[in-house]
C-alpha cells in the first residue's frame, strides 16, 4: 500500500501547490464570465478537433489550423484571458514535469 499513499501524497501536494490554486482561481474566474468562457470553449473545441487529427496521423486541416492561429491570436489581446492561459501552461507544465519523474523511474521496464 506503500505506493498507493505516496500517490496519495502528491495528489495532496498538487493540489496544494501555486500553480494549482492559481489555476484553479482563474478557471473560476473564467467560469463568472459567459463570454470570455464560450470564447475559450470554443478555442479548445477546435484545438482538440486538431490534435486529434494529428493523433490519427491525418493530414492537417490547413483551414481549422489557421482558424486556430487567428482565434488564438485574438484571445492574447484580451489580458484576463493571455493571464489564464499562461497559469494554465505553468500548472500543465509542473504535471508534465511530475509525470516525466513518474515515468522516468519505470523507464527501464518500458
Amino acid at each position: 500500500m506503500y505506493v498507493y499513499d505516496e500517490a496519495n501524497n502528491l495528489a495532496k501536494a498538487i493540489q496544494e501547490s501555486k500553480e494549482y490554486k492559481e489555476y484553479k482561481e482563474a478557471k473560476e474566474k473564467i467560469e463568472a464570465m459567459p463570454d470570455m468562457k464560450a470564447k475559450i470553449d470554443e478555442f479548445e473545441k477546435i484545438r482538440y478537433e486538431v490534435q486529434v487529427i494529428s493523433f490519427q496521423g491525418d493530414k492537417q486541416d490547413e483551414e481549422k489550423m489557421k482558424k486556430l492561429q487567428e482565434m488564438y491570436e485574438i484571445l492574447m489581446k484580451e489580458p484576463k484571458i493571455k493571464e489564464y492561459f499562461d497559469i494554465e501552461v505553468r500548472f500543465n507544465i509542473m504535471l508534465a514535469d511530475v509525470n516525466k519523474i513518474i515515468s522516468e523511474s519505470v523507464k527501464d521496464l518500458l
